[in-house]
């Protein structure tokens, strides 16, 4: 991480975080959609099964894995104000933080999985995949959280080209798993839809593996010892990755877990619509990458000039990301607009499919807006270690305004399941004009105190 003084100097540092991160954020995303995309080439039936457990296992793993996010704005103010030595603690910290996370899920899954699908009324074939997809998934949860704390950690030295190398490496080996264990090629079992689960599972285990060998031996990581000293579980550490991770979890948690409610939602609808909500929305969630990668470098790069003492940088680097999200989903809808129908055909040959795609696209137009605003916004927060307010705004935005929203738009009207779209329109919009707000608060209590430091100096 260098220090910056020209404007030019920070696009220049900013693009060198975010660059690596978007490719490894849409590399991520990729896995997600070569999930869903083979699997609805395999059948409809298994493309809305994998869209169930897709839906059950998002929220979650965004939301628990959000809060390891926590090691970043720590480690990178440690960073900005020279105390390099504190570090390989709250690493330490995280990954046995995330070894418990990774068990308690298992240990609902365990409890609650059953009841979960068997409540959802689904067609018997959509059921059995939804489980058998989740249940081989399981075998992959106790290295992604690890993984997590690990990749927040490098992301947060600015290494994001590191995160950027191991997931390009994992992506044409879970493509490859796909293929077999959804095929059946090789003398392997034709899983179908469950098949993507299992690859998915093995991918995370070598993305895990291979993350824990370059933090160890990695040349940027020496200085830092992580594995040098062993540290035992602290209480004092989990309280800190607690206090600012969990606001930040289960606000990531609230956003990704309204569009996993509005799909379970879909199960009263046909396998048609299930199928074809599941890919636009599949989709949006590839674009969405786009604003999310912005968020995390920002979270790095405010935390770092904060970290410093340096707020009017920090604001400055605010506007960069936030102007360059919009812009880029401007550009994203131009695309939605003029070329729907062939990003529709990458899901599925069903012309009834298709069109209902191109319907939930135009849709998505209006809600990849307002995330290019919010999710930046959060991001910021995050590197001024602001993080209580976005809890509440957006459980306020998605889940007492939009999604009721979406529902009585849904059931009360010949909207139907578009009806749950304008309500996902609806909550993000009032999550980014609040998020909006909140950032103006905080950006001028950090001038203010700036200034009065600045007087007394």
């Amino acid at each position: 991480m260098k220090t910056t003084f020209t404007t030019a100097e920070k696009w220049k540092q900013f693009a060198i975080i975010l660059l690596p991160i978007l490719v490894t954020q849409i590399t991520l995303s990729a896995m997600t959609f070569f999930d869903t995309n083979m699997s609805g080439l395999y059948g409809p039936a298994d493309l809305a099964g994998t869209a169930i457990g897709v839906s059950l296992w998002n929220p979650i793993q965004t939301g628990l894995s959000g809060i390891l996010i926590a090691v970043t704005p720590i480690v990178s103010q440690l960073i900005g104000k020279q105390q390099k030595n504190r570090v390989s603690f709250y690493v330490m910290q995280a990954l046995w933080f995330s070894l418990l996370l990774a068990i308690l899920v298992i240990a609902a899954g365990f409890l609650f999985l059953k009841p979960i699908l068997t409540g959802m009324s689904l067609e018997p074939r959509v059921h059995n995949v939804a489980f058998y997809y989740l249940t081989a998934l399981a075998f992959g949860i106790i290295p992604f959280f690890g993984y997590a704390a690990l990749r927040s950690f490098i992301d947060a030295l600015g290494q994001t080209r590191i995160s950027m190398m191991i997931t390009l490496i994992s992506l044409p080996i879970n493509v490859l798993l796909n293929y077999v264990l959804i095929y059946g090629k090789w003398g392997f079992p034709e899983l179908g839809g469950v098949g993507s689960g299992a690859a998915t599972a093995c991918t995370y285990w070598i993305v895990f593996i291979t993350a824990l060998v370059i933090v160890h031996r990695g040349g940027a990581f020496a200085e830092y010892g992580v594995f040098r000293k062993f540290h035992s579980i602290s209480g004092a550490g989990w309280l800190e990755l607690a206090r600012i991770g969990t606001p930040m979890g289960f606000a990531i948690f609230f956003e990704t877990a309204v569009f996993a409610a509005v799909t379970l939602l879909m199960s009263s609808f046909n396998t048609v619509t299930i199928a074809a909500h599941q890919a636009a929305i599949n989709f949006a969630s590839t674009l969405y990458m786009i604003p999310l990668s912005i968020c995390m470098a920002l979270t790095i790069l405010v935390g770092y000039e904060i970290g410093a003492g340096r707020p009017k940088d920090a604001a400055s680097y605010s506007r960069i990301g936030i102007g360059t999200a919009v812009s880029l989903s401007l550009a994203a809808a131009v695309v939605l607009l003029l070329w729907g129908d062939k990003v529709a055909g990458i899901y599925s040959h069903d012309p009834e499919v298709i069109a209902m795609i191109q319907q939930f696209l135009i849709y998505a137009i209006f809600f990849q807006i307002s995330d290019a605003i919010a999710t930046p916004i959060q991001g910021v927060l995050r590197g001024y270690k602001d993080v209580n307010p976005a809890f509440f705004l957006t459980f306020i935005s998605y889940w007492i305004i939009g999604l009721p929203v979406g529902y009585m738009l849904a059931i009360w009207t010949d909207l139907g399941p578009y009806g749950y779209w304008i309500g996902l329109i609806t909550g993000l919009a009032v999550g980014a004009a609040t998020l909006l707000l909140r950032l103006w608060v905080v950006q001028r209590r950090f001038r203010s105190r700036d200034r009065v430091q600045g007087l007394n100096h």
